[in-house]
């Protein structure tokens, strides 16, 4: 983690969030063909969501609005 720096001022970041669905496949479908996913996991996106989470991980105190 990045220290925080002496003067950073509170910011607010507006954007987007999204949940993010990932399957695993082992191949790519072709069109008009279904396949089982071999796994799946849910996740944070979104541009506003990333950057906010930037933000906080170089140590600014941030709010997601």
């Amino acid at each position: 983690m990045a220290e925080r720096p002496s003067k950073c001022h509170p910011l607010v970041v507006f954007g987007s969030v999204n949940i993010d669905m990932v399957a695993r496949l082992h191949t790519l479908p072709v069109p008009g063909e279904t396949l089982h996913a071999q796994g799946a996991h849910l996740g944070l996106g979104g541009k506003g969501a990333n950057q906010a989470v930037a933000v906080a991980r170089l140590g600014a105190p941030v709010t997601l609005a």
